[in-house]
């Protein structure tokens, strides 16, 4: 089975619409993956996220080998069955969150040695094992296992993680046993536009499935973030997807498309809701402000999502307030349908060639008012 296919490109820029294959199905790209860390997107049922129109959805190895435990969840069928979800899932292999828990961490050759948020309990992630853990959960795309840098990091320290990123990479493809699982390679390398490329090109040469820009949107300028993926990108495989980790809000989506990226998962639209910040085709807005409260028009105007057609901003603004369960799963729901259908747009767009022409009124748009 081919792991992707490009179905059309923009004669403008380096935006492409393809279609990534996996043993759970076929996924049309530019795609969005809601994030499920711990094998449920929060406050949402899968036959909800079927019906905003995911195609594939995103867990963690870390969060699941501390709590079930990989064993459990291949006992019980693996990860689709145990969470009810027949879609395609990513799954992380566990680096990005050893890195947010440096304080519980230590990076070594070997693995990341680290102790559990959940009991602190001592444990080594090792590459072998975070293939071991994903084969068991039967991720349709695993990721190699990584080291991420801060930012700023000194050229020693970018130098350091790059080459043991690439190191544990080659140990990642030793240790596979479940071929038809596809395994991507994590490009890293800081914010240095030489061990960027470098990086991408060892990986590049060890052969994977697809690849993922690492180490990105962790405080830098958001023009440093892409110029990191106009560094890398071309030096990737053409016939490969290329998915860029973490990123991130709806303008980051729409430029890092613009320079040939395929995949994206954030936490953004699913915190966010239930923080009460609502994404709209006109910017963001923050329910629980005053003056919602009398509101009788939806989220947004230009919005066909469930929560848009049903419910006004003054009720929104009342269940958030008054802290109403209800109020994380509509915000949810909005939020989603807006990452999920501004991505259809996108690949509709790169169909037409006209995605110059969408990436124009996408921001014409945000220049409006609520």
């Amino acid at each position: 089975m081919r792991v992707f296919e490009e179905t059309a490109r923009s004669s403008e820029c380096a935006a492409r619409a393809g279609r990534l294959h996996t043993v759970h199905g076929e996924v049309p790209t530019p795609a969005f993956m809601p994030v499920g860390t711990q094998a449920t997107v929060k406050s949402l049922t899968p036959e909800d996220l079927h019906g905003l129109g995911a195609r594939i959805l995103l867990g963690n190895t870390y969060h699941l080998y501390l709590r079930p435990g990989h064993e459990r969840i291949r006992r019980l069928g693996g990860l689709h069955r145990f969470m009810g979800w027949d879609g395609p899932i990513l799954t992380d292999s566990g680096g990005f969150q050893v890195y947010s828990l440096a304080a519980l961490a230590r990076i070594e050759e070997e693995g990341a040695v680290f102790r559990s948020h959940v009991d602190g309990s001592l444990h080594r992630l090792t590459p072998e094992l975070a293939v071991e853990v994903q084969e068991a959960l039967g991720s349709d795309v695993m990721m190699c296992l990584d080291t991420c840098i801060p930012y700023p990091a000194g050229e020693a320290e970018v130098a350091r993680a790059s080459g043991l990123t690439t190191r544990w990479a080659a140990r990642c493809l030793a240790a596979r046993r479940r071929p038809e699982l596809r395994l991507f390679g994590i490009v890293q390398g800081g914010m240095d536009p030489v061990w960027r490329r470098r990086s991408a090109e060892e990986l590049a040469a060890l052969g994977f499935d697809g690849y993922a820009l690492g180490g990105l949107s962790v405080g830098e300028p958001k023009a440093l973030m892409l110029e990191m993926v106009e560094t890398a990108r071309p030096c990737l495989p053409a016939d490969r997807p290329v998915y860029a980790m973490g990123v991130g809000t709806p303008e980051d989506l729409v430029e890092c498309v613009a320079r040939g990226v395929d995949l994206f998962d954030c936490v953004l639209p699913t915190r966010n809701a239930r923080n009460g910040q609502l994404f709209t085709s006109f910017g963001r807005i923050v329910i629980k402000n005053a003056r919602y409260k009398e509101d009788p028009g939806p989220v947004d105007p230009a919005c066909t999502c469930y929560t848009c057609r049903h419910f006004s901003r003054a009720y929104l603004r009342h269940l958030f307030v008054a802290r109403e369960l209800l109020a994380y799963r509509l915000n949810t729901i909005h939020n989603l349908h807006y990452f999920l259908e501004l991505m259809r747009r996108m690949r509709e767009a790169i169909e037409r060639d006209a995605f110059e022409a969408f990436r124009r009124d996408f921001y014409q748009r945000r220049e409006g008012t609520p």
